[in-house]
């Protein structure tokens, strides 16, 4: 199996040495008195109140706490794939509470990757085709060859031309992953990754999202209920009720 690092480090897809400083002290994301409030039947529905977090560069935080407690909404927060209704999101140095929509979406294709508990993969494109779209939407000559790197480094260099109803759970979480890691985002955000997959598959892929950050120091926050998968993390952010609890190192 190809490794990680082998895909990342060929002539023009590395990042600069600026870009893999995680000792700047600036953090890459920071939330300052962030809140959500949905309309519920016929009241206005707390999900999130005053939250003030910060994610270093190169750091992986784990986001915990039972459901109903904000977590996915945090996570969409960090993604601008929804907006805070009071408070400021920052991400590498930009206010993307306040960005346009079109202006939001090209910053996400830049320097978010996103993966999904449910996978996401689009049903009528193969494994290698869904990995070479974030890339051919960022007009990426070398989409194909990188698709097909990145799947040998999940494991799936034979299975490309598969469908996702043509693969396991397992496999079609490992493309998903592949696809995030694609265009190499500064961030990568994860929903459960491993809720849908049996033990020894969603060790393989925390294994894959660990190496991830290893290699390239992609800063990571990963929502989870496993206690288990948090206490990989660097840091532990507990919310309860839609406020920050507590928080835990090491």
């Amino acid at each position: 199996m190809i490794g990680l690092a082998d895909t990342v480090t060929g002539a023009g897809l590395g990042r600069t040495d600026d870009e893999m400083d995680t000792g700047n002290p600036q953090p890459l994301l920071s939330l300052r008195g962030v809140g959500r409030v949905l309309p519920s039947g016929g009241r206005m529905l707390t999900i999130l109140e005053g939250i003030d977090l910060e994610v270093g560069r190169g750091e992986f935080v784990a986001v915990l706490g039972p459901s109903g407690s904000g977590k996915s909404t945090l996570l969409a927060l960090m993604a601008g794939l929804d907006r805070p209704s009071s408070g400021e999101v920052e991400l590498a140095g930009e206010r993307i509470d306040r960005l346009s929509e079109d202006r939001l979406a090209l910053m996400r294709r830049h320097t978010i990757g996103f993966v999904f508990q449910s996978f996401q993969l689009l049903g009528n494109f193969t494994a290698r085709e869904n990995v070479m779209l974030p890339l051919e939407l960022l007009g990426r000559a070398d989409a194909r060859p990188r698709a097909d790197e990145l799947l040998a480094a999940v494991g799936l260099a034979e299975r490309g031309h598969h469908y996702p109803s043509q693969l396991s759970g397992g496999e079609q979480q490992r493309v998903a992953l592949a696809r995030a890691f694609a265009p190499e985002p500064l961030l990568l955000l994860a929903d459960e990754p491993t809720g849908n997959l049996d033990g020894a598959t969603g060790r393989l892929v925390l294994d894959l999202l660990a190496g991830m950050r290893t290699t390239r120091g992609t800063t990571t926050v990963l929502v989870t209920h496993d206690p288990a998968v948090a206490g990989l993390a660097d840091r532990r952010v507990h919310l309860r009720d839609g406020r920050v609890e507590r928080e835990e190192r090491g």
